[in-house]
């Protein structure tokens, strides 16, 4: 990931390009990975709250809902503010994703071991999610799969989805939150398709560019 040049955005001089002479150290400590290690503090916070008083205090359900929300929002940000204003950094690129996973992974586990929601919604979720990161890898020397609208729409409703849960609601919002979390598994599913069909694309291409480069090399060496 990288910063957008002034440039691209049609503001300011060209941006000159980066070199090992003028690159700029990006600390570590910057607000990007501060905002992403408060989202990794709050999983442990966010379970503890989930759990006390045998799970189903509605009082502490409202805290839980609150760390979750926390974090989900500190998910829309670090993100954004890292690239907008080149804050990337390794630690970055690596915790970024463990939190997002690790607290959604929390939430479900929490809410299907207290009976709140059914075991196989939280093993889609997480198997797609783990299974579409395994695969970014998979593909990784080809290319990268960039973030669809749909699969931000995913995450949007998946985020809903799972604060309703966590939240200790009655009658009509609790036959609501099912429908949310309907679309949500359904947008899993048929998001987590779609990138595997990226995916496969993506390495044939580059596959068949490798083999392309082969054969010019070894035509090269002929003449």
């Amino acid at each position: 990931m990288t910063g957008i040049p002034a440039s691209a955005a049609g503001r300011g001089p060209v941006a000159k390009p980066k070199t090992a002479a003028n690159a700029r150290r990006v600390s570590l400590w910057n607000i990007a990975n501060i905002l992403t290690m408060v989202r990794l503090l709050l999983v442990p916070a966010f379970v503890l709250l989930m759990v006390a008083e045998g799970g189903h205090d509605p009082a502490w359900r409202s805290f839980a809902w609150a760390a979750f929300t926390v974090a989900m929002i500190t998910d829309l940000f670090d993100g954004e503010l890292a690239r907008r204003h080149d804050l990337v950094t390794d630690f970055g690129k690596i915790a970024d994703p463990i939190a997002d996973k690790a607290i959604m992974g929390a939430a479900l586990v929490c809410l299907s071991a207290l009976g709140d929601l059914t075991w196989w919604v939280t093993a889609v979720i997480l198997v797609r999610e783990l299974g579409i990161t395994l695969m970014r890898f998979w593909v990784i020397k080809h290319g990268v799969i960039p973030a669809s609208r749909g699969g931000k729409m995913k995450t949007l409703t998946q985020g809903v989805a799972v604060g309703m849960y966590v939240l200790a609601l009655t009658g009509p919002l609790a036959t609501l939150r099912w429908w949310v979390m309907a679309v949500a598994v359904v947008l899993t599913v048929a998001t987590g398709l779609d990138y595997v069909r990226q995916a496969v694309v993506l390495r044939r291409a580059g596959l068949a560019a490798e083999a392309e480069r082969a054969r010019e090399v070894s035509e090269g060496a002929d003449r």
